[in-house]
């Protein structure tokens, strides 16, 4: 786990506090919404860049992994996030769609790190993630007009232009670029200079968009800090009813602990910054929305922490009792 990792939380707390107080200048209010999608058009650009899309066929290959993990991600975690919602968040209709919008969003970076934590098939949740970041480019919108458009407060013209802007615009550069760099030398540069250089200022670009926003939306949102605490619950009943039931259906399924843990954590990580893109272009007069998505990772990455280690535990556990059982035989 690089630093740039192990740092995230601390970086975007910071880019939240530094943008809630550049926000307090009127000046920079009434100009850092203008930096906001261009700074995550960058970080999704390098995101797109970033993804092993050649490992898409290995994971496929592994049939109960690929097929539970993608229900669960698919499936069920958006008709959680609604459940979730409308019980702890009716009220909030706002909070109601940036929950939604994150919960329905699978990680596509930093699980990755955790599962290497965790003692888990890191190779295997690699393979699945270019298939996590096609599903959720394709569904992100449909579930936004099936929920988001029962609530009425968004536009088909409006979602479609933001898509079109924030990601295909971003993904068919990394695919120029890809081709670009595909052949000859050209290649060797692409994974040694190129790649590495995204991977690591993924995180700047983000916490700069998370910047902009903040301060773009300063006074606004600064009074309305006390969505932490409406947000906190819904986001751990989440996590625990997720985590109970990776456990459940590897178990059912028989997986090793390795595959069991990668399915653990391809189910729980979610992937804010998607999210966050479309949010801020397709809802710019409700910025509670896109603190949703802010705050959420904030919750998340201590959450994941405390997963990996949970593993952990239990895989001690079963090497414990692996051992009495051989004994007493």
């Amino acid at each position: 786990m690089g630093l740039m990792e192990k740092l995230q939380t601390v970086i975007i707390i910071l880019a939240v506090g530094l943008g809630i107080a550049l926000g307090q200048v009127s000046y920079i209010e009434g100009i850092a919404e203008y930096f906001i999608v261009p700074f995550l058009l960058f970080m999704l650009y390098g995101l797109f860049l970033t993804v092993p899309m050649k490992d898409l066929k290995k994971a496929l290959l592994n049939g109960k992994f690929a097929s539970s993990s993608l229900l669960i991600n698919f499936l069920w975690t958006p008709l959680l996030a609604w459940g979730l919602g409308a019980v702890f968040l009716s009220d909030h209709p706002a909070l109601w769609i940036g929950f939604i919008m994150l919960m329905v969003t699978p990680c596509t970076d930093w699980y990755l790190a955790f599962t290497g934590i965790a003692k888990g098939n890191v190779a295997l949740s690699t393979a699945i993630l270019p298939l996590n970041l096609i599903l959720q480019v394709l569904l992100l919108p449909i579930y936004l007009l099936i929920f988001a458009g029962m609530m009425e407060t968004v536009k088909l013209s409006v979602l479609f232009e933001s898509i079109l802007l924030v990601l295909v615009l971003p993904f068919l550069l990394a695919i120029l670029t890809r081709y670009i760099f595909s052949k000859g030398k050209k290649q060797n540069v692409f994974k040694k200079k190129v790649v590495p250089f995204f991977e690591t200022t993924q995180i700047i670009f983000l916490s700069l968009a998370i910047v902009a926003m903040f301060a773009s939306q300063g006074r606004n949102l600064f009074e309305n800090m006390n969505v932490v605490l409406l947000l906190l619950l819904p986001v751990l009943l989440f996590f625990i009813i997720n985590f109970i039931l990776s456990r459940i259906v590897s178990r059912l399924l028989n997986m090793s602990y390795e595959d069991s843990v990668s399915l653990n954590l391809t189910i729980l990580a979610r992937n804010s910054p998607i999210s966050l893109a479309i949010a801020v272009t397709a809802f710019p007069d409700q910025p509670l929305i896109a603190l949703a998505l802010v705050i959420g990772p904030l919750i998340e990455l201590p959450v994941l922490a405390i997963v990996s280690q949970l593993l952990l535990f239990t895989r001690k556990g079963e090497k414990s009792r692996r051992m009495k059982i051989i004994e007493c035989e």
